[in-house]
């Protein structure tokens, strides 16, 4: 395999593994406010999502070097500003600023 296409399978592993772990986010979000125990959402989300990662980034890396490792991290990123992207509210989210109080002395 040409050292180009190392590099694209790379980026391209980056971004699958970015879009699984800032995707998981938004939805861990999602569903853990409403939930009656968010603290179980939020920390088993954060090691699933962390081990996803962390195995997808090792096996990349394993034999690549550090160039590689950073293919993989930009398209990791990129996935990142997609999925921002791809989950914003339509809704808008600035509301009129709140009026001041008069303060006791």
């Amino acid at each position: 395999m040409s050292e180009s296409l190392r590099m694209l399978v790379a980026w391209l592993v980056g971004g699958v593994l970015g879009m699984v772990f800032f995707g998981g986010l938004w939805w861990t979000v999602r569903r853990a406010v409403p939930s009656r125990r968010p603290a179980f959402w939020f920390v088993g989300s954060f090691v699933l999502r962390m081990g996803i990662a962390g195995i997808g980034f090792y096996s990349v890396v394993a034999g690549g070097g550090l160039s590689r490792l950073l293919v993989c991290l930009l398209g990791f990123l990129m996935a990142r500003g997609l999925v921002m992207w791809l989950t914003r509210s339509t809704v808008p989210t600035q509301s009129a600023p709140a009026e001041e109080t008069p303060h006791a002395s």
